[in-house]
């Protein structure tokens, strides 16, 4: 099975060259039009957005290839005002993700230095179109040693940070986000009896407000760019977590979100079970082999 998983891995940029093989695999759907809708249909209206938001299931190997395929489509339609901006990379890593992108490091250094993620080869096709076609991509996410540490210590640990370590976080204080997405992770992590404190969503929101202040950062040095932004599903549904973040940095921003999920009801779905989730909404087909 790990060897299919690998040689599947390796082929997404055949795919995304060629014919649409996974069609039959995945279906996209509006739930401002209450209709399904093609991957071409969301590039175009990115038109009318600055931001999308890419919330995904980690481990699909189909919402990875649908990753690739908008960012080619979106770097086709907007030549040369395109950026990636993940989840997987670190602020303290950009400088590192730069070398590699500009060619002057080995891919195995960047890949030891960057910290990517176990299931780097994921995001690898990702990667690699940006350095073939000179797109930027951010390094978005906090610092894990910051978000452990607040996650022990609580936000207000951040205020013992060296200069230097402060740069790679948003101003503090971190605004802890409340009302439905506060309901919403503690109703995730088991209510809140199996909560110690409040130091995990302290840390959550670190998490969500870097991935948003990154974004906001970026585009107030790139007029005009349009920025794709994977992350987990959970930091972007009901634009809540990192949306609702990026909008404190940002408040004009425009923003449209895909709430992407291998789901059991791929068949026969029914959408409004999902329509609170997202702009759109991607279902993958749960039999496809995951990456992990």
């Amino acid at each position: 099975m790990k060897t299919v998983i690998i040689l599947f891995i390796s082929i997404i940029p055949f795919f995304a060259y060629s014919q649409d093989t996974l069609a039959s695999h995945y279906k996209t759907y509006s739930t401002s039009k209450q209709k399904q809708i093609s991957l071409n249909d969301i590039a175009k209206e990115v038109d009318k957005a600055d931001v999308l938001f890419f919330g995904e299931e980690h481990d699909d190997s189909t919402g990875h290839y649908l990753e690739y395929s908008l960012l080619k489509q979106l770097a086709e339609k907007f030549p040369g005002k395109v950026a990636l901006s993940m989840e997987m990379f670190e602020t303290d890593c950009q400088t590192v993700l730069d070398e590699y992108l500009n060619g002057l490091i080995r891919e195995k250094d960047f890949i030891r230095d960057a910290r990517a993620w176990p299931n780097y080869n994921d995001y690898r096709p990702l990667v690699e179109y940006a350095k073939a076609n000179h797109i930027p991509v951010i390094a978005a996410n906090a610092p894990g040693r910051y978000t452990s540490m607040v996650s022990r210590s609580g936000l207000v640990s951040l205020n013992r940070l060296s200069a230097t370590g402060l740069t790679y976080l948003p101003p503090l204080p971190i605004d802890t986000a409340t009302g439905a997405y506060y309901e919403k992770f503690f109703k995730i992590m088991g209510g809140h009896e199996a909560m110690a404190g409040m130091q995990i969503y302290q840390a959550q929101n670190l998490w969500d407000a870097t991935m948003g202040w990154s974004i906001a950062r970026f585009l107030k040095k790139h007029a005009h760019y349009k920025i794709l932004h994977l992350n987990g599903g959970f930091h972007s549904e009901e634009k809540l977590g990192a949306v609702a973040q990026l909008k404190k940095y940002a408040p004009d921003v425009r923003i449209l979100n895909i709430a992407a999920y291998a789901d059991d009801s791929f068949i026969n779905p029914d959408w409004n079970k999902f329509k609170q989730m997202g702009d759109y909404i991607i279902l993958t087909d749960p039999k496809l082999l995951k990456t992990y």
